[in-house]
């Protein structure tokens, strides 16, 4: 596997981590500060709302298990779909299935982050 597609998949697992204990230090080293994010329902979120929302302890989650389906490099900028299959709490309520995402990951003076994304209910 060439070396950025390794350094990808190495951050995909320390960011499904950072969410499954609520890392907020690490989410915001990882999560590109114009980040768009579109969630099941349709609503867009930013990084602001997404760290709001990690920070109020709004999510508890017991189970985050990841799958990498596909990555894909493109100059500076990876495209990246995964699988979750999760279970805990949002806002009180049960959450339990599989999510799946695509995000981008861009080089930025920071490193490596994610500067959009979408996510899916299945």
């Amino acid at each position: 596997m060439e070396p950025m597609k390794e350094m990808i998949e190495q951050l995909e697992h320390r960011l499904a981590e950072a969410i499954r204990i609520n890392d907020i230090d690490l989410l915001d080293k990882l999560l590109h500060d114009d980040l768009l994010c579109v969630i099941p329902g349709g609503v867009t979120i930013t990084k602001a709302m997404d760290m709001a929302s990690h920070r109020a302890g709004d999510m508890q989650v017991d189970k985050l298990d990841l799958t990498i389906e596909e990555i894909r490099i493109i100059g500076d900028t990876a495209i990246v779909t995964t699988m979750y299959d999760t279970k805990g709490t949002l806002l009180g309520n049960p959450m339990k299935g599989k999510l799946k995402y695509i995000r981008v990951w861009k080089t930025s003076d920071a490193g490596l982050q994610v500067i959009a994304a979408s996510c899916l209910s299945l």
